[in-house]
């Protein structure tokens, strides 16, 4: 295996990590909270839009 796919799995699994704070934290946020959750979910990942709606972090 190369270094890059080193990395790669390294950055999925981070992001596996960080996924699981976010939704932790998203069953007790305020609406704001919510919003920010959002937004750092949006910088984290590709594919964002489908998990905010799992989440129903987007309000309409």
């Amino acid at each position: 295996m190369g270094i890059e796919r080193h990395r790669e799995l390294r950055r999925r699994r981070s992001r596996k990590k960080k996924m699981a704070v976010l939704k932790r934290k998203v069953r007790t946020a305020s609406v704001s909270e919510k919003a920010a959750i959002a937004a750092k979910i949006r910088q984290l990942t590709p594919g964002s839009e489908q998990i905010i709606a799992e989440l129903n972090l987007e309000e309409r």
